[in-house]
């Protein structure tokens, strides 16, 4: 019962999705240590964003992460190709996760 109580006290009225969703559209292996990985995100219009952009390895370990900051957009929907550099060759590159700060 004290979680639920602490759980309805963190989510509680302040709290708000935003309307965020983001989707993987593509990437590419640039070279051994840089990718580029395409998106489209949305969020309310006049928010701004922030998105963790990750690429693995073939092992799916962690070789290159990146936060990038969307500024407040008349859009709902926009696309976005993020450069990430990597610590070794990455297979693949994709949106972790977003927020609104």
């Amino acid at each position: 019962m004290v979680v639920l109580g602490a759980w309805v006290i963190w989510a509680g009225p302040g709290q708000t999705s935003h309307g965020i969703d983001s989707d993987d559209v593509g990437y590419k292996i640039v070279s051994e240590h840089r990718a580029t990985v395409d998106s489209q995100v949305s969020v309310d219009p006049g928010t701004t964003m922030k998105c963790a952009v990750q690429v693995l390895d073939k092992s799916y370990t962690i070789v290159g992460w990146k936060v990038v900051t969307l500024p407040p957009s008349t859009e709902r929907t926009r696309s976005i190709t993020t450069s990430v550099n990597t610590t070794t060759r990455g297979v693949t590159g994709l949106i972790h996760t977003c927020w609104v700060p």
